[in-house]
């Protein structure tokens, strides 16, 4: 199919599913490099006046008490806050948001001295919300990225803060962009039509060559390309309503505690892996993927009750037994490894064997497994941009770090996912600077905390997450558990009837695998679906042909290559 032919086809899906053609293209670009000169704003500074301070300070004021002076370098405009008595001291423009709209934002910031994370933030009434985070340098420009969602139309102050106040901040071309609901979710269709799916070109011919109107296509997905998993919990193994609820559903899952330390070394030397073994053949033979969750986990409360008690002398030995260990019991029985889970927001590891002790782990677990990914595990990165601790530039400051020590292998990024009222536009800006980094991204437990409009927010961030490039997979956090006690987001009661959310679950996967897809060729033979990457079969029939039914299976993957994949098939 040639490029024009694809681009209408693309417009008419965004179309036929009640979206209006977007005005301005999402930018998903952002480098986590500091250069010696900012690039210039994005959206061109969108609703911003004077983005580039080529005006002096037009349009600009001091927030906080901060001195705020414009400067220039090498033909570069600039604007300065220095004398910053407060965190909040700073530069700031007043806009007008629109609680239905999404904003993105995007800054160059720079600091007079070391390094500071400085922040993006709006303020009315004296109610602060956080759009973004950047790690600036003295020396040099960064890229400071992020986006709000507001729950009122109303004037705000936007400013940048810091906790570092001994630092001038510099800042350049800056940029916020507003775009409606209807802009958002095309965005989201552009792009899953783009890296998720392809366009099937269908002709059907009869034995001679010659095409066959009115012929009738039914098309199954056999195996779907993207996966998308659930938490299980032990009860999987005693419960048959809870084994045929899950395995229609899920390719992939995660043991929601059974593999961690506490549950298999209840006391020293004494390992156990019964329970997990278990689950792990089940599932298997049921040909769902799982992750090995975790080896490690950072916070003190989540170790076995002796190895709290371990002198510091005796704690590498444990730890180093206990990486070899489930590593060796599970080396090619699971296709990711949590190495380090919640290590941004603690350190019970690192804090007692040296700063090193997340390279030498890494780097043990790779020699030992060198075929598995390897993955850093963190909660907040997406869901609340006030967590200083995990941003997605702390985020990755600790890959950095982690190469610093000397580990230099293969990475992966989870990011758990565990929401409570999502903001979109600080979801989706955010993966832009963690996907800076170059290495897979996976949504590893993701889940919504019951509340007003939870199936709501699931279905939306399940569609925003799959639409993003970025991302390689997700896994929901909705383990069932008796008595409505999962951890945040029940998907079943306890008969496993689906709640609203697992409605949501079930809508999704219906969407994403096409079920109940069929279509009719035209005058020319030929039938076009767009179908989501994966294997498939197609059932071809036609009324001339009483008891004639021709099958052929396929697969739709990934290129680079914008053609439509063309099948004939002769009956």
């Amino acid at each position: 199919m040639p490029g024009d032919l694809m681009l209408h086809w693309l417009l008419f899906l965004a179309l036929a599913s009640g979206l209006q053609v977007f005005a301005v293209k999402y930018d998903h670009s952002y480098t986590g490099e500091c250069l010696s000169s900012p690039l210039r704003p994005q959206y061109g500074g969108g609703m911003i006046k004077n983005p580039e301070f080529d005006a002096g300070l037009d349009s600009w004021g001091s927030f906080g008490h901060a001195d705020i002076s414009q400067r220039g370098s090498n033909g570069n405009n600039y604007v300065v806050a220095s004398q910053r008595r407060q965190a909040h001291s700073s530069v700031k423009q007043t806009v007008q948001l629109d609680k239905d709209k999404y904003y993105v934002f995007s800054a160059w910031i720079q600091v007079s001295e070391g390094s500071s994370h400085v922040a993006a933030a709006i303020r009315n009434d004296d109610h602060d919300d956080t759009v973004g985070w950047v790690m600036a340098e003295a020396g040099c420009w960064s890229m400071l990225k992020g986006g709000v969602n507001v729950k009122d139309s109303a004037s705000y102050d936007l400013y940048f803060p810091s906790n570092t106040t001994q630092v001038d901040i510099w800042v350049d071309s800056v940029s916020l962009q507003a775009f409606t609901k209807e802009e958002w979710e095309a965005h989201q269709v552009e792009n899953i039509e783009k890296i998720r799916k392809k366009v099937v070109r269908f002709q059907v011919v009869n034995k001679s060559g010659r095409p066959l109107s009115k012929a009738n296509i039914s098309i199954k997905q056999l195996r779907p390309d993207f996966p998308l998993g659930n938490a299980i919990s032990s009860h999987i193994l005693t419960s048959q309503p809870y084994r045929d609820w899950f395995f229609p559903r899920f390719n992939y899952t995660v043991f929601e505690n059974e593999m961690k330390w506490y549950e298999t070394e209840h006391f020293p030397g004494q390992v156990n892996y019964s329970i997990p073994d278990a689950m792990l053949d089940l599932v298997s033979g049921h040909g769902v993927k799982v992750r090995g969750h975790n080896i490690f986990w950072e916070e003190a409360d989540r170790q076995p009750w002796w190895v709290k008690r371990l002198p510091l002398t005796d704690l590498p030995i444990a730890a180093d037994r206990r990486l070899r260990s489930v590593i060796r019991h599970y080396k090619g029985r699971v296709v990711h490894w949590d190495v380090l889970n919640e290590n941004l927001h603690h350190s019970f590891f690192q804090s007692r064997m040296g700063n090193d002790t997340a390279s030498v782990f890494y780097k043990t677990a790779q020699e030992l497994d060198p075929e598995t990914p390897l993955f850093l595990n963190e909660f907040n990165t997406l869901e609340q941009p006030e967590d200083v601790r995990s941003t997605p530039a702390m985020y990755l400051d600790k890959i950095k770090q982690i190469r610093r020590e000397g580990y230099h292998g293969p990475l992966s990024i989870g990011l758990e996912s565990h929401f409570s009222t999502p903001s979109l536009a600080y979801v989706r800006t955010s993966i832009d600077v963690i996907a800076s980094s170059k290495l897979p991204v996976w949504i590893t437990e993701l889940d919504v905390s019951k509340r007003p409009y939870q199936e709501l927010y699931l279905k939306q961030l399940l569609k925003e997450l799959k639409s993003h490039p970025a991302v390689h997979g997700i896994i929901m956090w909705g383990s069932w558990k008796p008595n409505g006690t999962c951890y945040q987001m029940c998907l079943t009661d306890d008969d496993f009837k689906n709640l609203k959310t697992g409605d949501v679950v079930d809508e999704v996967i219906r969407e994403w695998r096409h079920q109940g897809l069929v279509g009719t060729t035209d005058a020319d033979g030929y039938f076009n679906v767009s179908l989501f990457h994966g294997d498939y079969e197609a059932n071809i029939g036609h009324k001339r042909m009483v008891n004639i039914t021709v099958s052929q299976s396929f697969q739709v993957l990934p290129t680079d290559k914008d053609e439509a994949m063309e099948l004939r098939i002769f009956m």
